[in-house]
């Protein structure tokens, strides 16, 4: 695309080429980044201002990895100038980077069906279950021309069968729409994606019309970032106008799915884990076990489809129902979809099991807001035939308003709460802990278990499987599939699956391992 066209779509005159002469080679821009690192020769750097440091400051590294023009507001303006590169300058180029993004890379998302979740809780775990639909409904195999199928959220972003690292739930709109691209050109067909509050608010999906749009439900979340629910459910309610989807799926189960329902500007098709009368899909014959569910689900015109959550718990059911139901309206094969959901074969991080030869289960979990934990432990209650061991810990820099909840949570429902780090990133450990114990303390002392305090997480998961007999279940919660620990600013290497699955070989090497963690005060 030409340097010209581009300023055409931003509405400005076309800056002068590099150099300043006229006989310059006109610039033709074939990508676009907002990263000086990621700049590739024929790319447009977009410098955007930041908090600390603006983009601007960088456009001297940009130029040498080959940008040919860049993107800024009117304070990058004369930095990004003085390195001889045509400069468009717009007030608000976050703005308007999505829209680029489209044009640069020929609008990529229009050969793709894109199936976008959005919600506090399950976005991860249904999108993974759409994705397996959308494999046994339109991928290799399925009923349409075989096509790869791609996967872009928390854990990973995969393309067909190959996985990379996720750094944002939802990438920046540069980022989103090159993805897009490559997805193009390597045969993927269908794409299932999280949409993050913050993408929504950021404009990270600008450019993108989903052609389904799933919410699941709404809690206390990111309070941090948005000023309160009100502003949290409007940011999620953007996902569902004509600009962002074409039709959208919702829980009516929730609280704000109902009022979603009632306000989205798209058509809704709704469905209800729990049987209400008025969703159009419906869960019935509900068969919860240890390892998943099977059930029933209803259609709008009495379709009966045998499905499978292949997770525990209640919440996994609606998960599964919400993917069943988004790939239905998707234009899949009920049957088939509900097939491909239940041959998913796990999360990362999603109730994962750690299986080292014990006589009880372990599982991680990424539960980490109190609505999530307790969810997880209400549904690992229902399958413990002896007691429930739970490690947790609440993240620094982040909704400090949580932690006494989710301490008082873990005391509540579990034998054993063992409270620990999690990121504490820039605060104190300590003061964390003291946050979460003063919740534990508000339970009452009959309807509380025990409570330990262990900063140093890998000795907190160690007590809980030193309590760990046969029949019992551990938890350890919060951080899922994540493979560092933020300490300081420093990320140190930690991944509770391997922690975990350590810590129960030990156990299993000696006979009468004893508790590692201090006592706490509620014993």
């Amino acid at each position: 695309m030409s340097l010209a066209e581009l300023a055409g779509l931003l509405g400005i005159e076309t800056p002068a080429p590099a150099g300043g002469g006229t006989g310059a080679a006109p610039a033709v821009v074939t990508g676009i980044t907002h990263d000086s690192r990621a700049v590739r020769p024929g790319d447009l750097y977009v410098a955007l201002g930041g908090a600390r440091f603006h983009g601007a400051d960088f456009v001297s590294q940009a130029t040498s990895n080959g940008a040919v023009a860049v993107l800024t507001d009117p304070a990058g303006t004369k930095r990004a100038a003085a390195t001889g590169l045509p400069v468009l300058t717009v007030p608000e180029p976050r703005a308007r980077m999505g829209a680029l993004a489209v044009a640069v890379y020929d609008d990529p998302g229009r050969d793709l069906l894109q199936i976008g979740t959005t919600g506090t809780s399950g976005k991860t775990t249904t999108t993974y279950l759409i994705e397996g639909g959308l494999r046994a409904a339109f991928g290799r195999g399925g009923a349409a021309d075989g096509a790869t199928t791609g996967l872009i959220g928390t854990v990973e972003t995969r393309i067909g069968d190959e996985a990379l690292k996720s750094t944002h739930t939802t990438p920046e709109a540069t980022d989103l729409q090159a993805l897009f691209a490559v997805m193009r050109e390597r045969g993927v067909g269908s794409v299932a994606m999280e949409v993050s509050s913050h993408a929504l608010v950021m404009g990270r999906v600008d450019g993108c019309v989903f052609d389904v749009a799933v919410f699941t439900n709404l809690s206390p979340e990111h309070l941090d970032f948005h000023q309160d629910m009100e502003d949290y459910f409007r940011s999620k309610a953007q996902l569902f106008t004509a600009a962002r989807a074409k039709v959208g799926v919702v829980n009516l189960d929730d609280e704000y799915g109902r009022r979603l329902a009632a306000e989205a500007r798209i058509p809704v098709t709704t469905y209800s884990a729990e049987g209400h009368p008025d969703a159009d899909w419906r869960a019935e014959g509900v068969a919860v076990g240890p390892l998943g569910s099977t059930f029933t689900v209803i259609g709008p015109e009495g379709q009966r489809v045998s499905a499978a959550a292949p997770l525990p718990g209640p919440f996994n059911v609606a998960n599964a129902l919400a993917a069943i139901t988004a790939l239905a309206v998707a234009g899949a094969d009920p049957q088939t979809a509900a097939d491909g959901v239940a041959t998913v074969p796990g999360v990362p991080g999603r109730l994962e099991r750690v299986d080292a030869g014990q006589p009880y289960l372990a599982v991680v979990d990424y539960a980490h807001k109190p609505d999530a934990v307790e969810s997880v432990l209400h549904a690992l209650r229902k399958v413990t035939e002896g007691r429930l061991h739970a490690v947790l810990g609440c993240g620094g820099d982040r909704d400090p308003h949580k932690r006494p909840k989710m301490g008082a949570a873990l005391a509540r429902l579990a034998d054993t709460a063992v409270l620990t780090s999690d990121n504490p990133r820039s605060e104190d450990p300590l003061a964390i802990l003291a946050a979460m114990l003063a919740g534990a303390a508000e339970v009452p002392a009959h309807e509380r278990g025990t409570v330990l305090v262990e900063e140093d997480r890998a000795a907190a998961i160690a007590a809980a499987v030193a309590r760990a007999e046969a029949g019992d279940v551990v938890l350890v919660a919060g951080k899922g599939h994540e493979r560092g620990q933020d300490i300081a600013g420093v990320i140190r290497p930690f991944d509770d699956r391997t922690e975990l699955r350590a810590a129960i070989e030990r156990r299993c090497s000696h006979s009468h391992p004893s508790p590692n963690a201090r006592r706490g005060p509620l014993q």
